[in-house]
């Protein structure tokens, strides 16, 4: 973004600069392993490395086997979503029907072994918010199937198959979905605001308190420290492929 931004900037001032009889040239300087280490910058920037890099090896959890991400579930995803479910009922103070993450922002794993601060970020990266959303049955049915046509992403409190890239046998909390009903559902900001393709789930208001995914993530795995348990949630068949 910030080369965008200067290049934007060197088009939008060259004929200006031009128009005044000024030449402009400019160099192009590769950054790489060669490259000449800049003392002074590195010292200015070794406080606050130190004290990044402090706070993001807090061991806040341990996971015996490690967690990773595959398609069309895993034990990681279903953390995630349980995660979004558990901290989020409690955050918003209301009953939470399904819960997702999108698959594509599932950007790390969990390791075998202590849980730090800085692999959940590494996990979660983005600052996205968690956001609730009164759905009715049609347009989560919709929300379903574009689930199923990209192979699953992780979810709570649905069960489903995946055919023909068509979610099928749905279930919400063990019931069949109604498309007369209206459920209360989970996500990110992003996925709420359309990102991924979800446009079915722009038109619904959303439900907001500034609270970020990735802090409902690291308060679910103090939970599970704070009562002794280690970070190994497993596939549930909450997501099959049925053909």
């Amino acid at each position: 973004m910030r080369i965008l931004t200067l290049v934007i900037f060197y088009f939008f001032l060259t004929p200006c600069i031009h128009a005044q009889g000024i030449s402009v040239s400019y160099s192009g300087y590769p950054i790489d392993g060669n490259t000449k280490k800049d003392s002074s910058l590195s010292s200015f920037l070794s406080y606050y490395r130190d004290s990044v890099s402090k706070s993001m090896n807090v061991v806040i959890g341990f996971s015996v086997s490690g967690l990773y991400k595959h398609q069309p579930e895993s034990g990681l995803g279903n953390f995630m979503c349980d995660a979004i479910k558990t901290i989020g009922e409690n955050v918003f103070k209301q009953h939470i029907d399904a819960a997702f993450v999108n698959y594509g922002g599932v950007r790390s794993y969990l390791p075998k072994g202590n849980i730090t601060v800085g692999n959940i970020f590494e996990l979660m990266p983005f600052d996205n918010i968690m956001v609730l959303q009164r759905v009715k049955g049609d347009s989560l049915l919709s929300f379903l199937n574009h689930i199923a046509k990209n192979n699953g992403w992780p979810l709570y409190g649905v069960s489903m198959g995946i055919s023909n890239k068509k979610a099928v046998n749905i279930l919400i909390n063990g019931n069949p979905l109604s498309a007369d009903s209206t459920y209360t559902i989970a996500n990110s900001d992003y996925v709420a605001n359309g990102g991924d393709n979800t446009n079915m789930l722009k038109v619904f208001p959303k439900i907001s308190k500034g609270y970020l995914v990735r802090d409902a993530l690291l308060a679910y795995v103090r939970l599970f420290t704070d009562q002794g348990k280690s970070i190994d949630a497993k596939n549930e068949k909450r997501i099959v492929y049925a053909n």
